[in-house]
């Protein structure tokens, strides 16, 4: 890729993951705590719970990490409960929630350390721009895990009234890189919400392929300029 002046980076799954979609995360911390529920019984649990904290203001903006998994995991118990898939006692429950949140937390602390590492090199270089679907507390976030400095410019979805895969907030990406879309390279780790509609408005894009939650989602994978594995990759993958 020649004459890219900006790098436009996913956060959730590409910085704070190594790829892999958070649900699959959240079902393992799920495994690890003992809670007795399926796979469809969790899937239904975490798609109650993103709804809600998409559509209310339960997050609130000097949340961190941590504090977000805890009010995440007390919606998708909320509807476990709800639905009869799982029944525990007061000390049971607040134990998993603890359990589970903590379980994620660290391992997002270890996978952003990685990262940060990559950005650190890559802010040298270029200027950064973070885009995500996130709940308003990305700042926050950013800060415990000692990234901030490295993304004077952040276009959150909860912020700016707008949502991916809506070409429109990668725009808004391009638009706070201050270049061309053709000197932008995006970086993220979903097909369908970064590199297919990246790629529309004419960005160069990598596609951070990781452990997806839907296996049998429809991908090209001529589409993106290269695909990666790793974070580590994703300086050699800019020099193609």
């Amino acid at each position: 890729m020649k004459d890219i002046k900006a790098i436009i980076l996913d956060y959730g799954g590409t910085i704070d993951t190594g790829g892999r979609h958070w649900a699959r995360v959240l079902r393992e911390a799920y495994n690890a705590s003992n809670v007795p529920i399926t796979d469809e019984q969790f899937r239904e649990a975490y798609v109650f719970g993103e709804r809600a904290l998409a559509k209310a203001p339960i997050v609130k903006k000097d949340d961190d990490f941590r504090h977000l998994l805890l009010k995440k995991v007390d919606q998708e118990i909320a509807w476990l409960e709800y639905k009869g898939y799982w029944n525990a006692s007061g000390l049971m429950r607040e134990a998993a929630r603890y359990d589970i949140a903590s379980f994620c937390d660290n391992f997002a602390r270890e996978q952003t350390r990685r990262a940060r590492a990559v950005i650190e090199t890559l802010s040298k270089t270029y200027k950064l721009v973070l885009v995500s679907n996130f709940y308003g507390n990305i700042h926050t976030v950013l800060a415990a895990y000692e990234l901030d400095q490295f993304f004077p410019d952040i276009i959150e979805s909860s912020v700016v009234g707008v949502r991916k895969p809506d070409p429109r907030i990668w725009k808004l990406g391009v638009k706070a890189a201050g270049c061309k879309a053709a000197q932008c390279c995006v970086v993220g780790d979903n097909f369908r919400k970064d590199i297919a509609p990246a790629a529309s408005i004419g960005c160069n894009t990598i596609w951070f392929k990781g452990e997806a939650w839907d296996a049998n989602e429809q991908t090209d994978e001529t589409l993106p300029n290269a695909i990666i594995t790793a974070i580590e990759q994703l300086p050699e993958a800019l020099k193609k």
